[in-house]
């Protein structure tokens, strides 16, 4: 048995009674004053207690019920000598009532001391104090050395489960304790984690809108700047604002969409391709089993899809795009693939394959899955795969 086991302090918990539930702390108070008010009886009712007596036994059991206050306060505190001081006067008190002729109220208060010590002293001060009290009630009980043998055996493996009871009790409330801090430090990273997609979301969302509001606002500057006729170029002007202004609709749309989406609240991913598709004037190739989709996931198909699609029509215009979703045991896949455009063959792979495509890529690497785009021999790709 390990040194510490016996010089170690009970766990606070199991000092402090915390968590126990309120049946079983009126139970022991009820107990508690029960024994009090028997142990006064007994006292005032025996013989040889009369007027002052009866006042001085009073007196002395309303010391020693401070003093016990005080044994209780000074273990949770974890402070052994000012305890072993208590116990002491405790013993002391026992002697003095066995002296004045109450030796039951004497007998249980040694046997109290011998429990108490037990459940509330490191062991290597306990043991000897639970024996001195022990032994003063085996010497002093004057009965049949066999009972108070048995008896003082008892009590002594009583107050031994007592202090197994209160570990146990003090390592459950401990460990629930550990439980519920674990379970917030989780709901606090989930809500941050949270937080995160939804502001990557955001970002991606707004980054691609506002880019090509940009786009569009460059060229009506340029345009103010070099026409010298403002009212001639009225309706180029109004064409740009009103793009930049279906720009940030689609921007505000996308962002309803992303939050919707991480909670659940979208149209599944192949229904979003067809619409996708529709609108482009584009045919959708499904393979596999479809199925549900967790959030990220799906998210990421169509982020990508609107990408690899708004690429098309700013790099290629006039391409012939084939759009694939597959569906596989371990994951899901998208395959974009223009070809035919009048744009230059390679030009985003050459440019780091567009800040968008990064993006999508990053988030894509987010979920363990990959993303790779690049010039092929007809024309551009982009591959996606992650898993479900």
């Amino acid at each position: 048995m390990p040194l510490n086991y016996w010089t170690r302090w009970p766990l606070r918990e199991s000092l402090s009674r915390e968590g126990d539930s309120g049946a079983r702390v009126w139970i022991g108070r009820a107990v508690r004053v029960v024994v009090l008010a028997g142990l006064v009886w007994i006292t005032l009712t025996g013989p040889g207690f009369t007027g002052w007596g009866r006042v001085a036994a009073c007196a002395g059991m309303a010391v020693t019920v401070l003093v016990f206050r005080g044994f209780f306060r000074m273990t949770l505190a974890r402070r052994l000598w000012p305890s072993l001081g208590l116990l002491a006067l405790l013993v002391a008190a026992a002697f003095g009532f066995a002296f004045a002729g109450a030796r039951v109220p004497a007998i249980v208060l040694w046997c109290v001391c011998a429990v108490i010590a037990l459940e509330r002293l490191p062991l290597s001060a306990a043991v000897p104090c639970a024996a001195a009290a022990l032994g003063a009630y085996a010497v002093v009980g004057h009965g049949n050395w066999i009972a108070t043998i048995a008896t003082t055996v008892g009590l002594a493996l009583a107050g031994y489960v007592v202090r197994l009871d209160a570990e146990a009790r003090g390592n459950a409330q401990r460990l629930l304790a550990q439980e519920r801090a674990a379970r917030r430090a989780e709901a606090e990273s989930a809500a941050l984690t949270e937080r995160g997609r939804i502001a990557r979301e955001i970002h991606d969302v707004l980054a691609h809108s506002l880019s090509a509001q940009l786009v569009h606002l460059e060229a009506a500057r340029q345009l103010i700047r070099r026409s010298t006729d403002l009212e001639a170029d009225r309706d180029q002007l109004l064409d740009r604002v009103v793009a930049c202004r279906g720009m940030a609709r689609e921007g505000l749309d996308g962002t309803r969409e992303a939050l919707s989406a991480l909670r659940g609240e979208v149209i599944p991913v192949e229904d979003f391709l067809r619409r996708l598709v529709v609108a482009e004037g584009i045919q959708l190739e499904v393979a596999g089993e479809g199925r549900a989709l967790s959030a990220e996931a799906g998210l990421a198909v169509r982020r990508v899809a609107q990408e690899a699609l708004t690429n098309v029509r700013k790099h290629a215009p006039g391409a012939r795009v084939n759009v694939r979703l597959e569906y596989g045991t371990d994951g899901v896949g998208l395959e974009v693939r223009d070809f035919g455009g009048r744009g230059k063959p390679g030009e985003l792979g050459d440019s780091g394959s567009g800040y968008g495509l990064l993006g999508m890529r990053e988030r894509a690497e987010l979920l363990g899955g990959t993303l790779d785009s690049g010039p092929d021999e007809e024309g551009f790709v982009v591959r996606l795969r992650v898993p479900v």
